[in-house]
């Protein structure tokens, strides 16, 4: 009988292991979300925007527009990085006070943190950092110089070392000597030579991609355009 008893109890208790649901798999990690149709030629033509304006408000427009773009892809870093750049040309081109300007260019480094994050070109976002400095020394060149000349100085120093190839630290270097007083070693005459450089390496540059950062070379063959002409005026 005990026998009998102790066959049934193990046959209850095989039956019983049987009938425990099957643990279910872990569900498969989800895939990353894949970049819209049409994305690149979007962010292409709104950076072109952006290249192609001086107006103030269209910037801000367009710095809008390329947060949003980031939202769409947000392991792009570009659209941070144009984002912040619409942002610091804004500031250039904007009539607001300095304190209205301050808060641009927070943003505009809020925007560029969120690239370095995303693990984008470092040469390029140290050379970013610089020109937002160089925007907040021209606020109030008098109280920020000190403080904002020697932060550019250093980084466009790291940003030529990470790559010597990129030209745009070599333009906001020239810049940074150009509008230094000449009593502290600054002005047109020792920056013209870096000019000349920042030239030779524009001519020599080739980007990473049709996206990748290619601002500057207008602008530093207009200021060798300035040389030209003055000298040109200095000769009659």
């Amino acid at each position: 009988m005990k026998k009998a008893l102790l066959t049934l109890a193990l046959a209850a208790s095989s039956l019983a292991a049987i009938a425990q649901p099957t643990p279910a798999a872990a569900p498969a990690p989800a895939a990353a979300s894949p970049t819209p149709a049409g994305y690149a030629e979007l962010l292409g033509a709104t950076i072109q925007d952006v290249m192609h304006t001086g107006d103030a408000a269209q910037l801000q427009a367009l710095a809008a527009k390329l947060e949003r773009a980031a939202t769409v892809a947000p392991a792009d870093w570009l659209p941070r990085y144009y984002q912040a750049y619409a942002l610091l040309i804004n500031v250039f081109q904007s009539k607001e006070n300095g304190d209205a300007k301050d808060a641009t260019l927070d943003r505009a480094e809020t925007a560029l943190a969120q690239a370095r994050q995303l693990k984008g070109d470092e040469s390029e976002l140290l050379t970013l950092q610089a020109y937002i400095y160089q925007a907040r020394l021209g606020i109030s060149p008098m109280l920020r110089s000190m403080k904002y000349a020697r932060l550019v100085t250093e980084l466009v120093a790291q940003a030529k070392a990470l790559n010597p190839a990129n030209p745009r630290p070599y333009l906001v270097g020239a810049n940074n000597v150009y509008f230094t007083p000449s009593m502290f070693g600054g002005g047109a005459e020792p920056a013209k030579p870096l000019y000349e450089e920042a030239k030779a390496k524009f001519a020599a540059f080739q980007p990473a991609s049709a996206l990748a950062p290619s601002w500057g070379q207008g602008q530093v063959l207009g200021r060798l355009q300035q040389y030209e002409l003055a000298a040109t005026a200095a000769s009659k």
